[in-house]
């Protein structure tokens, strides 16, 4: 049976799963650049380079698809969905071509940032490619499906990338995605297209939203770094709240801004929004520091490190359709609420393990943080999407999408800082589990505190609305 739209004129595919699998396939690309984690090593050697410079590889990507997300999905909303994310698909493939074949440091970074616009080109549209597959009352249950794929890759990216760097090398990582790139944009002809929307396009927001984007990121990720003056980032924060103030001054000029500052006039949009960053900032911590509690604490080998950190996707894949039968009962910002508490409750536990505290107690805390970032992720872009008007659909997944890299930026910086601040000055075993300590019941306990003071902001949690 045919599906039924929640966006005019696209035409009706029989099978609208076949089709999310499509999204989900092309969607993959960007996390299982997880697997480049696994690589890193080999290209710092291959390329002959300090442990510092490698992480211009991820600065450059990161800092091009954060810039670009919102211009793309706006790019998408105007040209079609499936056009801009089947230029994304051919830029990605050529972009991950091109970093497994550079033949020196600088055509790799090149590169990087190519693969970086064909991810904001691709991820940017697949929400509302997903949602355009399904009748509007199965909007939640499509971001579920969506939420899920994202998950599996990124617990498949680093088995993936371990596996690819043993049998042949580091530019396996990014051959890999080739020919999945080329099989998603194969495949993306079946999926629905529907006509140009004549409304203007903001070329001068977009630049000014781009601008701001790549300046606020730029700060976050020099602040990472101690070779970099402090004066510099802060810089950069200010340049990103003045170019922020020109954008929005401009927006309200304009009969069509990419997006309307206005809806985050709205605290039933604008606590969301802050509770997905901050609640990604905290659970980046997981990734960024219990791989070294599990090798250098629990002495885990590399193989069951890497499967005990695949739970909390587990946990993920467990908690997006959770979400969506959740929202279905008890409304959008009710599931959102519980989401971003079983993420503090399953991180502030873990900042009191240590050496003696059995394997089971952390995988149940990594599946508990896992299910609310499940739970958070689909609820919380339902009420994104449900907010925007059915024509910014790309928009819309694009934000949802930008909040997220914004608290993993974020979380890099803070969580690097706190924990150095919690060893302070110990060596060895000892500092880091106090430092390890430190950051988790900060980053979980300060995710709580924020969510109850949240619950003070009038409007915020209320249940407006509840899924289709």
């Amino acid at each position: 049976m045919a599906a039924h739209h929640g966006v005019p004129g696209q035409a009706p595919l029989t099978r609208p799963a076949f089709g999310l699998a499509i999204v989900g396939l092309g969607a993959s690309l960007a996390p299982l650049d997880i697997a480049v984690n696994v690589a890193l090593p080999d290209i710092t050697r291959h390329f002959r380079l300090v442990l510092g410079d490698v992480q211009w590889l991820v600065i450059c990507y990161v800092l091009v698809y954060g810039s670009l997300m919102l211009v793309c999905g706006k790019l998408g909303d105007l040209l079609g969905h499936r056009l801009i994310f089947r230029i994304g698909l051919a830029i990605s493939a050529v972009g991950c071509a091109a970093c497994a074949a550079a033949p020196d440091w600088p055509l790799f970074l090149w590169a990087r940032a190519g693969q970086g616009i064909g991810t904001a080109l691709a991820l940017s549209c697949t929400p509302a490619l997903a949602t355009s597959l399904f009748p509007e009352s199965a909007r939640t249950r499509a971001l579920a499906g969506f939420a899920s794929s994202m998950a599996i890759a990124a617990a498949v990216g680093p088995f993936l990338g371990g596996v690819l760097v043993e049998l042949w090398g580091w530019p396996a990582v990014y051959w890999v995605r080739v020919p999945i790139a080329l099989a998603a944009l194969a495949l993306s002809g079946l999926l629905p297209s529907p006509k140009p929307d004549p409304r203007p396009f903001d070329a001068a927001g977009a630049v000014l939203l781009a601008l701001c984007m790549s300046t606020l990121l730029s700060s976050l990720v020099l602040s990472q770094r101690r070779e970099v003056p402090g004066t510099w980032s802060a810089a950069l924060f200010a340049a990103a709240l003045i170019v922020l103030f020109l954008y929005v001054r401009r927006a309200g000029r304009v009969p069509e801004p990419i997006i309307r500052p206005g809806l985050f006039a709205d605290p039933a949009f604008a606590v969301p929004n802050v509770m997905n960053a901050l609640a990604n900032l905290a659970g980046f911590a997981i990734l960024l520091l219990t791989p070294y509690y599990l090798v250098n604490v629990l002495k885990l080998s590399a193989l069951v490190s890497g499967l005990v950190l695949a739970l909390a996707y587990a946990g993920s894949l467990t908690g997006a359709p959770l979400s969506a039968w959740l929202v279905r009962r008890i409304g959008q910002r009710p599931t959102t609420f519980v989401g971003v508490a079983l993420v503090g409750l399953g991180l502030l536990p873990l900042g009191f393990t240590n050496a003696a505290t059995p394997l089971v107690v952390v995988a149940v805390l990594l599946i508990v943080e896992g299910i609310g970032q499940g739970l958070l992720t689909v609820a919380y872009t339902d009420i994104v999407t449900a907010t925007l008007a059915p024509r910014d659909r790309g928009v819309a997944g694009s934000l949802a999408l930008l909040t997220r890299t914004l608290g993993i930026v974020s979380g890099a910086s803070v969580l690097t800082a706190l924990q150095a601040r919690g060893a302070d000055g110990l060596a060895g075993i000892e500092g880091f589990l106090a430092g390890y300590r430190f950051a988790f019941v900060v980053a979980g306990g300060g995710l709580l505190a924020v969510l109850a003071l949240s619950r003070l902001v009038p409007g915020a949690w209320s249940a407006r609305t509840r899924g289709p």
